[in-house]
């Protein structure tokens, strides 16, 4: 049984002997850095209504990061800055014509022009989901402000593109219930799979579209355990459908070993287990992980082939991946046992606890991360 039924959430930080004073501290010196600090902001106010997040190493706005913004947001209850990152997503990155009508550019110049006509689905999943909790914890507002028509329309978009002679494909494959690493693509990208988003969408999706979100709840579940190496817990950060790594050579890289993308997925497991604990097989992964990286933290600081071999490539985001696996110890249940697995994971969340936001050119992905896993830990990542 997770939050969503019994209406409790974790509170790990102090399950290791934080006191709630020290929590709160911590919460809020985050938020001043991330959102207002003149040096190390991510977020910035645009005009008059607007604002965006700015990826510090591309020096651009993606959906990524405007979608965890309003994720945020709406878990601080600070509706202002949540209505301005929107405004400036709908402003700037919405398509309203061509075959990307109804979904989001995936990355803009901070001036709002757009850098691609494509869309990427971890923005949409998480647009959507921010803004049906924004309509349940604020209400609805009229326009673009209807948070939970906009909601809706962008699920819809994203399951019935190419249907009844709508153009452009949809952002998952409606035959096998996967969602795409973007629309059309022959493969996926595990730290996309987001059942915990897709139960409450299977509640709150327009009605025609509650049965698919289900199945795309159970399916990624399922597909996650196969994605994830048996002995060590790492994962792609592209994958086929059967969960192999995907090992085609992109334009852009190589993507199939464990990286950046794929940090997230620990975490994503762990949202899980705290919000609804249904187990497919998934939930036993993290330790996994945590178990494979050991006690030593040096251990973070190269990529991996999901097998564990170390590859000569350092990590691009340490502090993220040091978030993730923390955020990931909500898959362990609490234990005062100094030999259970607990204290595997407790021992992530401490090194966590002791970690600085990162500063710098590269400080955008790892202090998002960093930021949903004190939300996370502290009981603060809710389903409203």
């Amino acid at each position: 049984m997770g939050s969503f039924d019994n209406k409790t959430y974790r509170n790990v930080f102090k399950e290791i002997g934080k006191t709630q004073e020290e929590i709160d501290a911590k919460i809020k010196e985050a938020v001043d850095t991330f959102f207002y600090d003149d040096v190390e902001r991510i977020y910035h106010p645009a005009g008059d209504d607007m604002g965006y997040l700015v990826d510090t190493g591309n020096n651009d706005a993606r959906t990524e990061g405007m979608s965890y913004g309003m994720m945020m947001c709406v878990q601080l209850d600070m509706k202002e800055e949540f209505d301005r990152i929107w405004k400036w997503a709908k402003t700037f990155m919405y398509m309203e014509e061509g075959d990307n009508e109804g979904y989001f550019a995936w990355s803009c110049q901070l001036d709002g022009t757009k850098n691609a006509y494509g869309p990427a689905p971890d923005g949409e999943e998480f647009f959507a989901m921010a803004l049906l909790f924004a309509s349940h914890r604020w209400g609805d507002g009229e326009g673009i402000y209807n948070y939970s028509k906009q909601a809706k329309e962008i699920l819809r978009a994203c399951l019935h593109k190419g249907e009844n002679g709508r153009v452009g494909d949809p952002m998952w494959n409606r035959d096998n219930g996967q969602i795409l690493f973007v629309p059309g693509s022959p493969y996926t990208d595990p730290s996309y799979h987001l059942p915990h988003f897709y139960e409450l969408f299977a509640l709150w999706a327009y009605e025609e579209d509650r049965d698919f979100f289900k199945k795309a709840a159970t399916v990624s579940r399922k597909y996650l355990v196969s994605a994830c190496h048996p002995e060590t817990g790492l994962n792609p950060e592209y994958g086929n459908f059967d969960g192999t790594p995907m090992d085609e050579k992109l334009p852009w890289g190589q993507f199939g070993d464990f990286f950046s993308d794929a940090y997230r997925t620990a975490a994503n497991i762990g949202l899980d287990a705290e919000w609804f604990g249904v187990d497919e097989g998934q939930l036993g992964v993290p330790l996994k992980a945590m178990k494979f990286f050991g006690t030593d933290l040096e251990a973070v600081r190269c990529a991996y082939k999901v097998d564990g071999t170390p590859l000569e490539r350092p990590v691009l985001h340490p502090v993220g991946l040091v978030a993730t696996i923390a955020q990931s110890a909500l898959s362990v249940p609490y234990s005062e046992d100094p030999d259970c697995d607990f204290a595997v994971a407790a021992k992530w969340v401490n090194w966590f606890w002791n970690q600085p936001l990162r500063k710098g050119e590269r400080r955008y992905y790892d202090n998002c991360l960093y930021l949903f896993a004190l939300l996370a830990l502290s009981g603060n990542y809710r389903i409203w």
